[in-house]
């Protein structure tokens, strides 16, 4: 009798934490809007003053898991140089391609782009759009390159359904990318 009680106590304290652990993460984001399925990342920098335009991407066919990835560029800029960016998300799993980015555009306040230099030396960010609350989305913007080094370019699209607030914290993220960044 004794080790049955000692049972059903134990049982019931694992439920009650296996229950707490499944518990929202407080991010507010609606359960029913899921993130988006992103094959295909692509940087563009047209160097200002001229109509030179380099482009970086990643690929990843089945997106998130599974395979690895079959193209992860470098990012490699001019020093002290500065770039009209933007960025183009494609989803490649179908047999017709499916662009993101308009997707991004049509629920841009839902949607945050975080780009973080690391050292933040290499490349400052400077957001050009905004939604209509007049947070950022960061499609478009302008980078600015600083000395030669080498570092990481982290790009992140948070999804943030009901929760956007300008900053980084509510939601997930659709993305979560770092490109080696090569500032020469």
């Amino acid at each position: 009798m004794k080790l049955r009680k000692h049972f059903l106590y134990g049982l019931l304290l694992f439920t009650t934490i296996a229950f707490v652990q499944c518990k929202d993460s407080g991010d507010d984001v609606k359960a029913d809007d899921e993130n988006e399925l992103i094959t295909s990342v692509t940087l563009n920098f047209k160097e200002a003053g001229t109509a030179a335009m380099t482009s970086f991407s990643y690929k990843d066919a089945d997106g998130d898991g599974g395979n690895p990835a079959s193209r992860f560029d470098t990012v490699t800029l001019k020093a002290n140089t500065e770039y009209k960016m933007t960025i183009e998300f494609l989803d490649e799993s179908k047999s017709l391609v499916e662009d993101i980015t308009e997707e991004i555009q049509k629920e841009s306040d839902e949607h945050l782009l975080i780009y973080t230099a690391s050292p933040a030396t290499l490349l400052a960010y400077t957001y050009g759009d905004k939604d209509v609350n007049n947070f950022p989305i960061g499609l478009t913007g302008t980078a600015k390159s600083g000395a030669a080094g080498l570092g990481k370019l982290k790009v992140q699209l948070r999804h943030q359904p009901g929760a956007k607030n300008g900053t980084p914290t509510p939601g997930s993220d659709d993305v979560n990318l770092n490109f080696n960044l090569k500032v020469q």
